[in-house]
């Protein structure tokens, strides 16, 4: 289902939190990724926000490596809320990553 590991969304979430309207590490990170993992992370933002709901991630997924116009670190960045986003869209989808956001505190 989750071809992102939870560690890389926390990363994202916490990069995002810190460098709110900065253009540092984050950009980098999300280059980084490959393309099925931009499209997860896409697709878990898309569900907290509730563009999709959690049953349909695989269509949200599909959507964002289908519709991808723009680069995922451009879209993504460009998202208000996207560390609030991602949050939603872990706990949506019953991705518990407690032990894993103990590693960025």
């Amino acid at each position: 289902m989750l071809e992102i590991s939870p560690h890389k969304v926390v990363h994202v979430i916490f990069q995002a939190r810190r460098e709110r309207g900065k253009d540092g590490g984050l950009r980098a990170f999300i280059e980084g990724l490959n393309e099925d993992e931009q499209a997860h992370l896409t697709a878990i933002a898309w569900v907290g926000r509730g563009a999709f709901e959690a049953d349909d991630y695989a269509d949200a997924v599909e959507t964002a490596l289908a519709e991808k116009t723009t680069p995922t670190a451009d879209y993504l960045m460009g998202m208000p809320h996207l560390s609030e986003n991602l949050e939603a869209g872990l706990e949506a989808l019953g991705i518990d990553v407690s032990d894993v956001e103990e590693d960025f505190l």
